[in-house]
């Protein structure tokens, strides 16, 4: 009898053994992708001593008992906003729904009230360069920073989102530092020329009412050569691809960045 009991006990405690192994598992990157988790925001405020710059960024993850393996980054860069702050925490609607599918999501705030304004004359390719100069080198601190401090995501798929004037900083990145980044996402940048290449792979969402400088668009041709995806979004204006879209716009722009992410 008293075998009997022993014998169950230890069946008992073998079952707590495999519950506690399952519940401290790790996931991965792709066992998520159809999952919605629930989302918390952090934010911070970097310096970047070799500048003596502040950058702030916003944070966007999952709340999760287990560890993401090889989870994607996502850096997203806002449009120009006449250096008011919070520019960075203005497409929420994207920001978030991205963080409930699993990537790691980083919104930076590149506009500081002491920094001058965008000029707004002049030929823009000259007189916004060292703009988009300075965004570059945002992303590339934020980037550097994160692999300090959170070596665990996965490197190999640094994927970059650019809005408008953000979308050209994002752009020039990509010119400066084409092995930095695997995905490069362009809502609606105007002056930067997209790269006609393979690497990183390039997709570009265009607005129903701002057309990009000549040369801005890789053609038709050069689309099919380099697999560049270039759609036109007929009901949204260039102003409407942030938190001030409505939800069916937000909703349609959120499913093609999904899709460009998930390829």
């Amino acid at each position: 009898m008293l075998q009997i009991h022993m014998k169950i006990y230890l069946q008992i405690l073998f079952c707590f053994f495999l519950l506690s192994c399952t519940s401290h598992k790790n996931t991965t990157n792709a066992e998520v992708n159809n999952q919605a988790f629930e989302v918390k925001s952090d934010s911070a405020n970097w310096l970047d001593s070799s500048r003596n710059r502040l950058i702030p960024v916003a944070f966007y993850s999952q709340i999760v008992k287990d560890k993401i393996l090889n989870q994607q980054l996502v850096i997203v860069s806002h449009g120009y906003a006449e250096n008011k702050p919070g520019a960075n925490k203005s497409y929420s609607y994207l920001t978030k729904k991205l963080a409930s599918k699993g990537y790691f999501v980083v919104s930076i705030q590149h506009e500081l009230p002491t920094d001058d304004l965008l000029p707004l004359t002049g030929i823009p390719q000259v007189v916004r360069r060292s703009n988009w100069e300075r965004g570059a080198e945002n992303i590339l601190f934020v980037l550097n920073e994160l692999k300090r401090i959170k070596p665990e995501l996965d490197f190999k798929y640094v994927n970059l989102v650019g809005h408008s004037n953000g979308g050209d900083m994002t752009v020039l990145f990509a010119h400066k530092y084409p092995n930095l980044a695997n995905k490069i996402i362009s809502l609606d940048n105007r002056r930067m020329e997209l790269p006609r290449t393979f690497q990183p792979k390039i997709y570009s969402l265009r607005s129903s009412d701002q057309p990009a400088d000549e040369g801005v668009l890789p053609t038709v041709e050069e689309q099919k050569k380099f697999g560049i995806k270039i759609i036109k979004l007929p009901n949204t204006i260039h102003n409407d691809m942030n938190d001030r879209g409505n939800k069916r716009q937000k909703k349609e722009i959120n499913a093609y960045i999904l899709d460009f992410l998930a390829e």
